[in-house]
């Protein structure tokens, strides 16, 4: 029970600094958006007054924290005030990066995102896991020390590469429009005026709808901090299988959903129709839309199917029976086909957004108000009637309507052109009965063989698992060859050169 307190009050405090980041961040997302095409220092230089708006939220919610909300027994868990601190001062750290982070979103270094964040995710791991081991009576403090050093390594990694980017030859030959550090620091040019409303408008726009699609992804973190609906011991395991189901979100679609995200805000124009766009635009952009729908949903309907028969000896190697005996497994089941839906709304969504324009983002916004409202009293009323498992059954019903309102956003802009990208979510039917054929031989694998009939009968069933994912493969090599040419074209070929 210990440790599974523990697991909970590091995801508690991990959501404060979520919240402070997103206050943030947020307007990041505008920014990224307004710059893509016209990128200047006066503007990357606004952010820099995030840093003492971070400072005073750090400490105004972590007062709360340590007030307001209910404080473990230092007992159970130690040093719960010291780790507040550091959390809100990691996500301090943190906002000093965000002119980088903007700088290589908006300009498409992919590989220095991919290094830095990289990096502070292996130091992160590393220094838990050395600390766990020589020192698991520090409890709290183990988490806070990682924490400080992942984002103080975030923000290294992207400072000294702008440090000798900027003003290099490099950056000259290819006319970057930030001359030096100093350009990234907030400045009041004379000659111009202090802010530009057009772009504040629809910096504030952004702010808002980040901030509600905070609340709509980790709504249930925020509504177990503050309701306590379920008990710290089942909080601490929601959270490691949760944070387990999610690394395929983290480290596959959430790259992709950034990237095309770029890739379409600067193909199309934001605020115009199909007919006014430039029509090889318009035809490359839904091409990449329909090819990146349909890799998703294999990618999500691949970890669906195959995830449900194996949640339980996933959870039995990583955890052992505190996490494979209880609600463990049927929590990463239903986390399975979250991701499925999670694979498909942050392409549409990555499309929707970057083509709207601030009075379309300001009706969305109403439309996110809505759906967080409805989402945090269905997060309240299904882990009522169904345990922790309800969170994730609320993620899915709000990650549906989100779905349908993008489908319907895509629909409506392609509908006076003949493109039709959605047919990307619609597989072969030989495909789709090569997955439920998969789906159906697993599950009665796992019910014969898996998971207290021993190892031998364990790699029986993983053994069954791997054959039926290697004919779900052909099957996918021969009915998507559009779709495998794309992969081949657009990822690996990025990878082969950069190994050459």
């Amino acid at each position: 029970m210990a440790a599974r307190a523990a697991l909970r009050q590091t995801a508690r405090l991990a959501s404060s600094g979520a919240l402070l980041q997103v206050l943030f961040r947020a307007a990041a997302f505008g920014l990224n958006a307004l710059t893509l095409r016209r990128l200047s220092g006066e503007l990357l230089g606004v952010v820099g007054v995030r840093v003492p708006l971070g400072a005073f939220w750090s400490v105004s919610l972590g007062f709360v924290w340590l007030h307001f909300l209910e404080v473990p027994d230092p007992s159970v868990v130690p040093h719960y005030g010291a780790a507040v601190v550091a959390f809100g001062l990691s996500a301090v750290v943190e906002l000093l990066g965000e002119p980088f982070w903007v700088l290589a979103q908006a300009h498409l270094f992919v590989r220095l995102k991919v290094i830095a964040e990289s990096l502070s995710v292996v130091s992160k791991c590393v220094l838990t896991a050395i600390l766990v081991i020589l020192y698991p009576q520090w409890g709290l403090y183990i988490f806070s020390l990682a924490q400080l050093l992942y984002t103080s390594v975030l923000v290294l990694c992207y400072v000294v590469y702008f440090a000798k980017f900027l003003g290099s030859p490099e950056a000259t030959k290819k006319s970057f429009p930030i001359p030096s550090m100093k350009a990234l620091l907030p400045n009041v040019m004379e000659d111009k005026t202090f802010l530009n409303w057009k772009e504040a408008r629809l910096t504030w726009s952004f702010f808002k709808q980040s901030f509600l699609k905070q609340i709509l992804t980790e709504g249930e973190r925020y509504v177990m901090t503050f309701l306590n609906v379920i008990n710290f011991g089942d909080q601490g395991v929601y959270d490691t299988v949760t944070n387990l189901g999610s690394l395929v979100a983290r480290f596959i679609f959430l790259p992709i959903e950034e990237s095309f995200y770029v890739f379409f805000a600067q193909v199309l124009e934001r605020g115009k129709n199909v007919k006014d766009q430039k029509q090889d635009d318009v035809a490359m952009a839904a091409d990449v839309l329909e090819l990146l729908l349909k890799l998703v949903l294999l990618i999500g309907l691949t970890i669906a199917v195959f995830g449900y028969a194996f949640s339980q000896l996933a959870l039995d190697i990583y955890g052992g029976s505190m996490l494979s005996s209880g609600t463990g497994p049927d929590l990463l089941r239903c986390y399975s086909l979250y991701v499925l839906l999670l694979a498909v709304n942050g392409v549409t969504e990555c499309f929707t957004f970057a083509s709207m324009c601030k009075e379309e983002v300001d009706r969305y916004n109403f439309v996110m108000l809505a759906l967080s409202f409805l989402f945090l009293c269905s997060s309240y009323f299904l882990t009522r009637w169904h345990g922790s498992v309800g969170f994730i059954l609320a993620n899915c019903f709000n990650m549906g309507i989100r779905i349908a309102h993008s489908i319907h956003y895509i629909y409506g802009y392609f509908k006076e052109s003949s493109y039709r990208p959605l047919t990307g979510l619609l597989p072969s039917p030989l495909l789709l009965l090569a997955y439920g054929l998969s789906g159906g031989i697993t599950v009665y694998s796992e019910a014969f063989f898996c998971c207290d009939k021993g190892w031998t009968a364990r790699l029986i069933h993983v053994s069954i698992g791997a054959l039926c994912f290697a004919a779900t493969t052909i099957t996918m090599f021969c009915t998507e060859s559009k779709l495998v040419h794309f992969v081949r074209s657009q990822f690996l070929s990025q990878y082969m050169k950069k190994g050459t």
